[in-house]
C-alpha cells in the first residue's frame, strides 16, 4: 500500500470503524463488574491474564470484598490466595490494596472520574484508567490498547508503532473522540473472533479491503 496522508488514513479508519460497528453492534468489555471499583480491580487483575479467568475469579472475590476498605484491609496473604489464578498474584495482591488505600486516602473510598487522579493510584496505569473511564463513567480519555489492539493497528496500518502509549497516540489522531471508547471494544472483538493472533481468518474479514495485510 502506498504512503498515506493523515488525511487518507483518517478516511480509511473511519471506513473500518463503520464496519466494525455493524459487525459487533454490542460490543463492550469483557470484564464482569457492577461498578466502578469491581472493573478497576478486574482490569488490575487482567494484566497477562485472560478476561475469562479473571472473571472466573472475580465471581467470589467480589462476594467477599465489595468496598475499598475491604480491600484495603484484608489479610495481604488470603488476598494473594484469592487471587492466585490470575498469575503474579503477589504484585497484583500489592497493587490492589495500594491503589484502594489511595481511594481512602484521596477519594473517600470512590474511583475518581478523571485519568490525572486515577493514574496517581498504585497500580493504575493509562491504560487501566482508560478502561475504567470509558467502560464505567462513559469518558473518552483515550483508546484502550491491548494486546488485540496494538495487533490490529499494526495489520490494519493504522499505526507502525511499537508501545501502548505510541499507538495509542497515533489512534487518536484517527478518530473523533466521541469513537475512541468503541473502537478499542470492536477492534478487540474482531481480534478475538476473525484476525487471530497466528492464523487470521482473512477470507472471512470485512474489512478485508482496507487492509494491507489482507491475506485471504
Amino acid at each position: 500500500m502506498p504512503r498515506e496522508t493523515l488525511a487518507a488514513r483518517q478516511k480509511r479508519a473511519g471506513r473500518i470503524n463503520d464496519i466494525l460497528r455493524s459487525c459487533y453492534p454490542e460490543a463492550h468489555t469483557a470484564l464482569h463488574h457492577e461498578n466502578p471499583l469491581q472493573l478497576l480491580v478486574s482490569t488490575i487483575l487482567s494484566a497477562q491474564c485472560t478476561d475469562e479467568r479473571v472473571n472466573q475469579v472475580t465471581r467470589t472475590l467480589f462476594a467477599t470484598y465489595k468496598t475499598a476498605t475491604d480491600f484495603a484491609t484484608a489479610d495481604p496473604r488470603q488476598l494473594e490466595e484469592d487471587i492466585r489464578p490470575t498469575g503474579f498474584f503477589r504484585n497484583k495482591a500489592r497493587n490492589i490494596q495500594g491503589c484502594c488505600r489511595g481511594l481512602l486516602m484521596s477519594h473517600g473510598g470512590k474511583v475518581p472520574r478523571s485519568l490525572e487522579e486515577l493514574v496517581r493510584l498504585p497500580g493504575v496505569g493509562r491504560k487501566t484508567a482508560n478502561v475504567v473511564l470509558g467502560s464505567a463513567f462513559g469518558i473518552a480519555t483515550g483508546v484502550v490498547v491491548d494486546t488485540h489492539v496494538a495487533r490490529l493497528s499494526r495489520r490494519l496500518n493504522l499505526s507502525a508503532q511499537k508501545t501502548p502509549e505510541k499507538i495509542e497516540a497515533d489512534l487518536m489522531k484517527l478518530l473523533p473522540q466521541k469513537e475512541w471508547i468503541d473502537f478499542s471494544h470492536r477492534l478487540i472483538f474482531h481480534g478475538r473472533q476473525v484476525c487471530a493472533a497466528r492464523k487470521p481468518r482473512c477470507a472471512e474479514c470485512r474489512v478485508g479491503t482496507l487492509c494491507p495485510s489482507y491475506a485471504p
